[in-house]
This record gives C-alpha cells, structure tokens and sequence, in this order.
C-alpha cells in the first residue's frame, strides 16, 4: 500500500470538492472515495488500486437513512447491506433484493459493506487482481491473459477482445429486475439514472467499468413502486454454500395473474457476463403465456443467446440455462 492523504468531509458539498480539487495526470485515479472498504482495502493492499487521497464519506448525513412512502423507497449509499437485506418492506415486497444481498459475501462483510460500494465493486479476474500481470483493465493496452488463459470462472456474455472479467456482484443484477435508480452527485450537479446504465461493457476500454464521470458518487438507490409485490426470488450456484462469487445466478421478478399467466417478466444473471446482465429474449417468451415447467425450461433456452465461451468455461451454457430454469421455477411456486 502506497503513502496517501485522508479526508472526512461533513458534508455531500464538501466532499464533491474535495474530490474534483485532487487532480492528477491519474485522473479520476487519483483521489476515491471511502465507505465501507471492504473492497478497496483489499486492492490497495495489493497495490491495483493506488489513491493519492482518500475521502471519508462515512460522516455525510442522511445517506444512511432507508425512507418508505407511498410511490417508491429510496435506500442511502451508506446503508448496510446487511440493514438493507432485513428491513422489512424490503423483505415483504422486494424479496429477490432481500435475497441477493443475504448471498452475497459473508455476515461480518455484510455488517460493514455499502450498498453503493457494493455498486461499484470492480469485476472479478485473477489477472486483474495481480499488479505483477498484464491486465487491460488495470493498464490499458498490455492485454489479457485470460483469454486462451485461466478462465474458468471469467464470463460468456458481455465480453471482447480486450477483457473477459466477470462482474460478480449480486445485490445490482436484483436491482435491475425491479427497475430501480440511482442518484448520483458530482461537481455538475445531481442526476437520476437507471441502474441498467451504470456499468459499461468492456468494448475497447476495460478500463472504464461505470458511466459516473471523474468525482461522482452514488448517493441513494430509488425502488418503485410499481414492481413492489411482484413475485420474486434469487438464485446463485457457487463452489461452495457461503463467501463465494457466483458460477452462475439469476433474479427473477414475475407479475403473474391469478390463473399464472406471466404478464410482465424481469430476468437478470450475475457469474456469466461482464456486467450486470438482462435476459430480454426470456422474458419475451414468458410474457402472455401460462407458466409451468415446461414454458421455464423453454425460455431458459435462450439464456446464453449471444454466449462466447473461452477455453475453460462453456460448461456456464449449460449450467446458465439451467440455473435460469430453476429459478422461473421456484419464483412460479412450481418446484
């Protein structure tokens, strides 16, 4: 870990210019923001991430805070993810969100973790996570090993020529099933996006993984109310039961009518692509139809449309599909 500078600003104002007042030939390198860490500190340590400053947002007030009302519930940054996984209008009407966050990491993570640093956690390679190899994630144009190399858990959707990583976050793939936004701040001012637009696919620059320009933060996640009560559920296939990244997951959210016709369908999987990812084509298959397991195993097909497997990891087309099956199934009450 590099030398760097600290910062613990009291408010959003302060910390905006705290941030765009550091720069750098490193650009947005240069200074990070702080909450949780539990992320960060790992990849300092390794030297992958190198901040000449850190600013402290633990002490910004209200981004703490859950608020429920009427039209929608708006979720801090600074929220815990275990605060958020057992809060109870989450449990009760956004229960793959309940659920992703509760498979997500391991208990004394969760306690400590953010739910916008966990937005912004980086993706998932062993090449990248090494500051001793060439990565063009980490140092753009030196290439990635991980093609024709070690990829047994890296992705098949999403991917390029120049970075393969899997994205491995659970708690965003549960957000884009039930629609949710995000707020953001920065020295323009503030916006509102939706969370399907926060991370970019790897292309021709890896390197940049989010849409936030130089010094913005995530400071709340809005969930509508229009997907609140909707059924729905997460599902994750890893090596083992607790603290580990995702071989493969789904969520599910379905508005099924009282005789199980599907009429609106929200699928995404996590462990498979580089970023967060939506299944359109099954969710067409399913919409207007009456579910059953045959009509799960039959949108679950088109899963992996699209896939580009590696040397190492075209049993995740398979696995995928059927991991997406499984899930409609026990959303549908059908296993």
């Amino acid at each position: 870990m590099i030398p760097f500078s600290y910062s613990k600003p009291q408010s959003l104002s302060q910390a905006v210019a705290s941030h765009a007042g550091h720069g750098s030939d490193r650009g947005s390198w240069a200074a990070d923001y702080f909450a949780g860490g539990t992320d960060m500190m790992q990849l300092m340590h390794d030297r992958v991430r190198n901040p000449e400053r850190i600013i402290d947002i633990t002490a910004l007030p209200g981004l703490d805070r859950i608020q429920v009302d009427e039209q929608s519930m708006h979720l801090g940054a600074l929220v815990r993810m275990s605060d958020a996984a057992c809060h109870p209008h989450v449990v009760k009407n956004y229960r793959v969100v309940a659920e992703a966050l509760l498979a997500s990491a391991s208990p004394q993570v969760r306690n400590l973790a953010t739910l916008g640093g966990n937005l912004l956690q980086r993706t998932r390679c062993g090449y990248f996570r090494d500051a001793v190899l060439p990565c063009n994630k980490r140092l753009p144009g030196s290439g990635c090993p991980a093609v024709g190399g070690q990829n047994a858990g890296l992705a098949i959707l999403g991917t390029s020529e120049h970075c393969i990583a899997t994205y491995a976050g659970d708690f965003a793939n549960a957000l884009l099933v039930v629609d949710a936004k995000l707020h953001i701040a920065g020295a323009a001012g503030t916006r509102t996006i939706p969370v399907s637009d926060l991370h970019r696919r790897p292309g021709q620059t890896p390197h940049l993984e989010t849409q936030l320009h130089p010094g913005e933060l995530i400071v709340a996640i809005e969930f509508p109310a229009t997907t609140g009560g909707w059924r729905s559920h997460y599902l994750k296939v890893r090596e083992r039961t607790s603290f580990a990244f995702a071989l493969a997951s789904v969520a599910v959210a379905l508005d099924l009518a009282a005789d199980g016709t599907v009429q609106d369908a929200r699928i995404a999987v996590g462990g498979v692509a580089t970023t967060p990812w939506r299944l359109p084509l099954v969710e067409q298959a399913l919409r207007g139809r009456k579910l059953d397991a045959e009509l799960c195993r039959k949108a679950a097909s088109l899963a992996a449309t699209g896939a580009v497997p590696q040397t190492q990891n075209a049993f995740k087309v398979p696995l995928l599909q059927r991991v997406v099956a499984r899930g409609l199934e026990e959303t549908g009450g059908l296993a």
